[in-house]
């Protein structure tokens, strides 16, 4: 587990931030974050207050990385790009999130390494890593300001012949649904958005398409609800399409494989990152998921052993 409670003893008093940073080699804008979300215990009591002093015996939860030997397809200078596994989280939920693809980063790259986009957990492919904190911030600001050409490949329920041009407006709004937190909706007082759609091959025993997808614009969960909004859903999309009740029991992870492949045509979302193209630094980009993502997709469309 990557965060672990450590104590330690200081024989001088002094305060709290201080000891951060020149003992464990924090920042001091790191080492008051970490202390005001009550990463420091005294007495079993969290410390939230960073310039309060410390003496004697104190816990501290420490960040500490782990691997599951997940190898980078590209490693540049200043990024990395691994191929994630569907499934992975891109960051921890909490502190008890045994491991994301941020402590397989930050353990072979270093803890100024940072994630510099996001895929949902179960879409699998290519995520784009900064090694350092200049490069985050400008890799982030392409993203921002949409000067990274992303396309992604999707297996999708029925026929589709012709490629298709989609601008429905996204929007994420509460309302009575118990489900709020997950479903975005086309709905015209949402944020404009774009995504184009190109068929690929028609696979006519299984009445799926593979296409490719390209989002111009970065709304969550923009290509899964686009799909479902042209009756085109991602085969194995667990929340576009489903019911509540079975969307529930995703979230709450009582549903089987046997009966997920039964509601939505596979066990897994059967959505990959495939290609990545940008400009940094006066140098092009044009990276290419070496997976053959047709193949994988075969896996999931039957039980899983």
């Amino acid at each position: 587990m990557p965060f672990i409670k450590r104590k330690f003893f200081v024989q001088e008093k002094q305060r709290a931030f201080m000891f951060l940073i020149h003992e464990l080699g924090y920042t001091q804008k790191e080492a008051q974050r970490l202390i005001a979300h009550g990463r420091l215990f005294i007495g079993g009591e969290p410390m939230v207050t960073p310039t309060l002093e410390i003496e004697g015996e104190f816990e501290f939860i420490q960040y500490e990385p782990s691997t599951r030997e997940l190898q980078a397809d590209v490693v540049e200078k200043h990024f990395v790009i691994f191929n994630k596994p569907s499934g992975v989280l891109i960051h921890p939920q909490n502190r008890d999130t045994e491991y994301s693809l941020v402590d397989e980063l930050k353990y072979q790259f270093g803890l100024q390494a940072n994630i510099a986009h996001r895929i949902d957990q179960e879409t699998s492919g290519l995520v784009l890593c900064a090694r350092d904190k200049q490069s985050e911030k400008d890799l982030k600001m392409l993203f921002e300001s949409r000067n990274i050409q992303k396309k992604y490949l999707a297996l999708v329920h029925g026929e589709l012949k012709e490629e298709l041009i989609i601008k429905e407006p996204l929007l994420r709004k509460e309302d009575d649904s118990a489900i709020v937190r997950m479903v975005v909706k086309v709905h015209p007082d949402g944020k404009a958005s774009k995504t184009t759609i190109s068929p690929l091959k028609y696979f006519a025993e299984k009445d799926m398409t593979l296409v490719e997808c390209q989002p111009f614009t970065g709304r969550q969960h923009q290509i899964r609800v686009h799909l479902f909004h042209v009756k085109h859903p991602i085969v194995g999309d667990p929340i576009y399409g489903q019911s509540e009740e079975d969307v529930l029991r995703f979230l709450d992870k009582t549903i089987t494989n046997e009966q997920r492949l039964k509601k939505s045509g596979a066990t897994r979302l059967l959505l990959h990152a495939n290609e990545l193209k940008f400009i940094l630094y006066g140098v092009e980009h044009h990276i290419k998921s070496q997976e053959n993502f047709a193949k994988t997709c075969l896996k999931y469309l039957k039980p899983q052993q």
